[in-house]
């Protein structure tokens, strides 16, 4: 460093600072004792000292990565993401908030803000953390922190064809977006039926589990044995037990899941357990997939004598994965399709609602519940497609755009009419997956107790992503 020179002995018993002003380090050795002065510069120096050595060297954080050893196959590596919703909608019929009626209205929160950390610790020892807040807005509970999301340890047995690992997980099965990486998503937000019991007996659809996962050729593979989380604990748990299917508040049996792509043209990493939403024209990807959750006697519900009767919970699913450059000038598309089976037992149901800003309702004949919910899981079967097509690379100034479409159509047995949840809009990438501006229209239907279609509620969503991977 210029003009300086630190020389620390073996046993840091001495510090000796030589430079051509000395002012700033009397100043120090005034102000603080001695011992503190030692601790301070040792380092911060020694820590300036290494960078300014390792910044020199062209592997120094290549791909974000702080690399353990020369060749960088053993690094850590830090991630961050931040999502911030402004949201403009319609309320189901009876909505309240602390006790006030509301039809409609405007809300601001953060869906998500997290951090990833990865650690290739050795060629065959890999650790992955994630720690985040989702759904914070004017009803959460103040200063609640982050959570652990993730935690575990996976160990390659093949450095390709199989690894095993143990912690709280989301190498979960059914399908893609049973395990979506949120930062890359082609709308505003993942298919998030396909989590099929998010929060409900799992932590935001991460597992304590133990799993494997590999590559034979081009067939990957992931299975996952879980210890599902007691029901007891979810949100708005409901002891009571009717005629149409529940989760059972007894102690939960193991949960096995899998899910299994044949990866045609481009291979997708499978470091961590969540798959991209698109690759924005980077990557030739085309999968064809399949996966299954099973639990036995993971439902219950009485029958007409009030007998208590369990049943297992299996759901089925197929998906179909395209996502592709189409142009020499950035232009790409991105494709997807699932139909899914769900066997929840008989009439089951569940509403769901991002970040909901209602906290109440007032007519007990709105099967749908206040706010923003509609029925995304149930009894039945489920077909969802999706597409979006990327425009030129600089297409305004150095950003470009990528509209999108979705739907979610589901025959639910509970349901006398399908349920449709449309999303739509368009991502403005100002700098890719990093910061982007998402616009997006949605509209789900309203159900009455007796299954029926009543009405329907649209949204209006605006979303920034920032993202550093």
């Amino acid at each position: 460093m210029k003009g300086l020179l630190l020389l620390i002995s073996h046993n840091y018993d001495k510090l000796i600072i030589l430079e051509k002003n000395t002012t700033l380090f009397r100043y120090y050795k005034k102000k603080f004792k001695m011992e503190k002065v030692k601790t301070f510069f040792c380092l911060c120096l020694l820590s300036l000292g290494t960078w300014q050595v390792n910044a020199q060297n062209s592997n120094f954080f290549k791909d974000r990565k702080l690399p353990l050893n020369e060749d960088g196959s053993s690094f850590v590596k830090l991630t961050f993401l931040t999502q911030i919703w402004m949201r403009s909608a319609q309320y189901n019929p009876g909505s309240t908030f602390d006790g006030t009626a509301k039809n409609s209205g405007t809300d601001i929160g953060i869906r998500r803000t997290s951090f990833q950390l990865f650690g290739q610790l050795t060629d065959r020892v890999f650790a992955y953390s994630y720690f985040g807040l989702n759904n914070f807005n004017t009803l959460s509970d103040r200063k609640a922190g982050f959570f652990v999301e993730d935690a575990y340890g996976e160990y390659a047995v093949d450095k390709v064809k199989l690894s095993l690992g143990m912690g709280l997980s989301g190498w979960n099965g059914l399908s893609r977006f049973a395990s979506a990486a949120v930062g890359s998503q082609l709308g505003i937000d993942a298919p998030l039926y396909q989590q099929m019991t998010n929060d409900v007996t799992d932590q935001f659809s991460r597992k304590l589990s133990v799993f494997a996962k590999g590559k034979l050729g081009k067939l990957d593979y992931r299975l996952q044995m879980a210890q599902p989380m007691s029901v007891k604990k979810m949100s708005n748990y409901n002891p009571a037990i009717t005629m149409n299917s529940s989760f059972s508040a007894l102690p939960p049996k193991m949960q096995y899941n899998g899910y299994f792509q044949y990866q045609l043209k481009d291979q997708e990493s499978n470091q961590v357990p969540y798959l991209a939403g698109t690759y924005l024209g980077k990557k030739k990807v085309f999968n064809i997939g399949a996966g299954f959750v099973y639990q036995k006697d993971a439902m219950w519900r009485t029958n007409e004598v009030k007998d208590t009767i369990q049943s297992n919970m299996l759901h089925i699913a197929a998906d179909i994965f395209y996502d592709a450059p189409i142009g020499k000038d950035g232009e790409a598309i991105s494709l997807y399709g699932n139909v899914t089976h769900s066997d929840f037992g008989k009439n089951y149901i569940r509403n769901s609602a991002v970040m909901n800003p209602i906290n109440g309702e007032r007519d007990p004949n709105i099967l749908n519940g206040g706010g923003v919910a509609f029925p995304m899981n149930g009894t039945g079967t489920t077909y969802f497609v999706q597409a979006g097509y990327k425009f030129k690379d600089d297409l305004i100034g150095k950003t470009t755009l990528m509209p999108y479409a979705s739907l979610q159509h589901s025959n639910f047995e509970r349901l006398n009419q399908a349920m449709n949840f449309w999303d739509m809009g368009v991502t403005w990438l100002l700098s890719g997956q990093n910061s982007k501006l998402t616009l997006s229209y949605q509209n789900h239907p309203v159900y009455n107790n007796a299954g029926d279609k009543i009405t329907t509620k649209n949204s209006l969503l605006l979303q920034y992503q920032v993202f550093f991977n």
